[in-house]
């Protein structure tokens, strides 16, 4: 039944989830960079701390998008084919050096670069034609491919980013297989896959980000969540991985976490929908290593909010990207993805890189086209990182009406001639030399105050190394603890989230001390009367806690690299909410009452009862004013 399944809905799917980009004339010399990548707030910096914006193309192929002899966007050709070279498009017809000038003509500096599992294992050697125009390619396997392909692009000064696109080497993005992270594995499986192919490319300091996986969506029988802690859970799935590389294999790597791209099944006529980023509103990402998480989003003018872009069958009322009115789109957009980075000074902001979207050459709908422009309009305005979906494809024509593969930048006939975005005649090359001359952030960006979510929604959340290396220090407990170089500023009511911001005041040695007990609150210096207080030695601040179902079990605390004032304020938030105003960090803990200390205060304790059943949850927090600069 699933196979008969798979082949019904196959023939109805039009390809999703793989769209292009557009060019610039002109040839362009590399960029200047120096690597590692990082984040500052809604902007990827380099080692220098100057802006690096995404400016890349998706060079498909090693997932197994290709068969090497159809139309990519023709089901009829495209599904029924497996790539099994499993390797980037046009090696067999354009020599490397040749396609990495055309690249660098294009204005890019970045290259997404898909993968599949099946890929790192495969191990026949490619076909001598897969690479008949890089002999020296031929008798190597995939990977192995894969590898100088690596090695061609970051030695002529792109960035890479790592893309687990598929599962198995072949098309994506229907009912496939390739649906979750975990189809016909454990996420587990999934994360080894990733310490993998990570450790092979931590010497090269030019493989900066892993994009953890491919348009999450449902199979035939389940969806995936945002936070539900089960089998499904993307958000815990990619929290593990992203760990996991950057304790294990490289820290300086970006860590790259796609939205949810859809729930139901994907064909029209069924219910659906496309969270994309909406749940990182509310539930965001705080990884090991601070300053490595971007968001992604894909968008593409035939799919929409609701609309899986198959048939048109039974969905003909919701409305696709496409058929937005210009303020419909905007506000789509944004609400879809683009407020991740909009709204700067949130638990959840971040850069948001819109790694696929794209469209035709041959295209000549008035309501596509004018999509494709208002799309590239909100990159510019919203200074987006982006990436177009593909960069490389096939041509049927030498010259002249476009053919073949008609979404790519650059498409390649069987001599190697070139037609695209490069080239006079195609329509998209306006817009995207206008995406690429839209001014935007340049140079040095500042640090900034930096806000940490911490979730012990369904298992610990320790993001620190430094207690991490000491051990389970509440063993049986729900525990969380902030990043290094954070302390924690907030806590829940209920439902045990808290909040950290980021702060120069641990003291370099590291350490901690648990608080199980009242033995550090002073005589006369009972804060909250008739609670059970669990106060920080002098000289500490809070990093952490634990719980044992609602009830604290222990506040975790660590030494200041500096004197710490004393006295301070009790913060109450068991009856409602007591935060700054003007929001500093974002809803943390939606639904739940919410404690936060000020910007100039540290916490240094937390207090709770257990005389009411009802409230052995925190119930107040020990605010106290920061020292010398780190008050401002």
């Amino acid at each position: 039944m699933r196979s008969l399944l798979r082949a019904v809905l196959c023939a109805l799917l039009l390809t999703a989830g793989a769209v292009p980009a557009q060019a610039a004339p002109a040839d362009r010399a590399a960029e200047a960079w120096t690597p590692p990548l990082s984040t500052r707030g809604r902007y990827i910096v380099d080692a220098n701390g100057d802006r690096f914006r995404l400016r890349s193309g998706n060079w498909d192929g090693a997932q197994g998008s290709w068969n090497g002899s159809g139309d990519r966007n023709d089901p009829a050709t495209h599904h029924s084919g497996q790539n099994a070279n499993g390797i980037p498009l046009g090696l067999d017809r354009v020599p490397l050096p040749t396609l990495l000038a055309d690249f660098r003509a294009l204005g890019l500096n970045s290259v997404r670069l898909p993968f599949s599992n099946e890929m790192l294992r495969t191990t026949t050697p490619v076909p001598d034609g897969a690479v008949a125009a890089n002999p020296s390619l031929r008798g190597r396997t995939p990977l192995q491919v894969y590898d100088a392909v690596v090695a061609a692009l970051t030695d002529a000064g792109f960035a890479v980013i790592l893309n687990n696109h598929t599962v198995t080497t072949r098309w994506c993005c229907g009912l496939d297989g390739n649906e979750r992270w975990n189809s016909g594995r454990s996420t587990a499986q999934w994360a080894d896959d990733w310490v993998f192919l990570t450790r092979r490319y931590r010497d090269n300091p030019r493989v900066v980000g892993a994009d953890l996986y491919n348009e999450v969506r449902r199979d035939v029988w389940d969806d995936p969540n945002w936070g539900l802690g089960d089998n499904h859970d993307w958000h815990a799935a990619a929290q593990e991985a992203a760990d996991r590389i950057l304790t294990e294999a490289n820290p300086n790597l970006l860590i790259v976490v796609e939205g949810i791209n859809w729930f139901g099944l994907p064909v029209d006529g069924f219910p659906h929908g496309r969270p994309t980023l909406t749940p990182v509103r509310t539930l965001s990402h705080t990884l090991v290593v601070s300053n490595k998480l971007v968001y992604s989003a894909h968008f593409y003018g035939y799919t929409g909010p609701r609309h899986s872009g198959a048939t048109g069958i039974g969905e003909t009322s919701d409305l696709r990207y496409q058929d937005m009115s210009a303020a419909q789109l905007e506000q789509t957009l944004y609400d879809q993805a683009f407020f991740v980075s909009a709204e700067t000074g949130a638990h959840f902001t971040a850069p948001v890189w819109i790694s696929e979207f794209g469209i035709g050459a041959d295209e000549s709908g008035a309501a596509p086209r004018t999509w494709f422009d208002r799309l590239t309009g909100q990159l510019d305005r919203s200074d987006a990182d982006f990436a177009y979906w593909p960069l490389v494809g096939w041509s049927t024509t030498a010259q002249g009406a476009p053919g073949g593969d008609t979404w790519a930048l650059l498409r390649y006939d069987a001599a190697g001639n070139r037609t695209g975005v490069l080239d006079p005649g195609d329509w998209r090359t306006a817009r995207w030399t206008g995406l690429l001359a839209a001014p935007g952030r340049t140079g040095p960006v500042s640090a900034g105050t930096a806000w940490y979510q911490l979730t012990t929604d369904h298992r610990d959340h320790n993001a620190s190394l430094l207690t991490r290396a000491g051990g389970d220090w509440d063993s049986g407990a729900r525990k969380a603890v902030c990043p290094d170089g954070a302390r924690l500023t907030g806590l829940a009511h209920t439902g045990g989230r808290g909040l950290c911001t980021g702060s120069g005041l641990r003291a370099p040695s590291g350490g901690h001390t648990v608080v199980r007990d009242e033995r550090y609150v002073p005589a006369g210096g009972d804060w909250a009367s008739g609670y059970t207080k669990f106060q920080c030695p002098a000289g500490q601040f809070m990093i952490g806690y634990s719980l044992r179902g609602e009830r604290v079990s222990a506040a975790l605390c660590a030494p200041a690299r500096t004197a710490l004032p004393a006295g301070g304020r009790t913060l109450w938030f068991d009856r409602g909410d007591n935060r700054p105003p003007g929001g500093a960090g974002g809803d943390f803990a939606l639904g739940s009452y919410k404690g936060q200390c000020l910007p100039s205060e540290y916490a240094a304790g937390v207090a709770f009862t257990t005389r009411v059943a009802s409230r052995p949850s925190p119930a107040a927090l020990l605010c106290r004013p920061l020292p010398g600069p780190d008050a401002t």
